[in-house]
């Protein structure tokens, strides 16, 4: 920790972003996370290259492609307590609707199909996406699950609270699946 702060860094893989939304709905409870943390890295600052090592990094988003396999690996060496936030980090949920079909039947569905103009699949620009969506889990170890759709504000304070105290936060009267 920097400043007697504890390092906190936020991730947005494949999802919505309805969870950071979620977190910027704490409003004034902000400040006072602020004062006990740094917010490092995150789609709300503009950091480039993930810090050497943060103390506490909030993922939301399943991983989907190439490129969100190769953060999660690389966040996940360089954090001590990986928090996995809302039901797509979890269990991939939305991002994960499109595993029951091959992977060249969603990229023609979605680039030749449904397009009218310059149909073709993309083969640069966009990352190459993997076989299947999949929960954050499933390629590195989280310490902490939280689901929801989004979690709630008050969940993710009592999260962040807890973790900043130093204990590993008990959710299970907190939130559920889909909440």
């Amino acid at each position: 920790m920097s400043n007697n702060k504890a390092k906190i860094a936020t991730v947005w893989l494949d999802g919505c972003s309805g969870c950071h939304m979620s977190f910027l709905d704490l409003d004034e409870r902000l400040l006072a996370v602020a004062e006990r943390a740094e917010l490092v890295y995150s789609p709300l600052v503009d950091m480039k290259e993930f810090p050497e090592m943060v103390d506490v990094t909030i993922v939301e988003g399943a991983v989907s492609s190439e490129d969100d396999l190769a953060k999660i690996r690389k966040i996940r060496e360089h954090t001590r307590i990986l928090v996995a936030l809302g039901d797509c980090a979890v269990t991939s949920n939305v991002p994960g609707m499109r595993n029951p079909f091959p992977l060249k039947d969603v990229l023609s569905r979605a680039y030749l199909e449904n397009a009218t103009l310059n149909q073709q699949v993309p083969t640069s620009v966009i990352p190459k996406l993997l076989p299947k969506a999949r929960p954050v889990h499933e390629f590195v170890k989280v310490d902490v699950h939280v689901p929801g759709c989004p979690p709630s504000a008050d969940t993710i304070f009592y999260v962040v609270s807890e973790l900043l105290e130093g204990r590993i936060p008990d959710i299970s009267d907190k939130t559920r699946f889909g909440a």
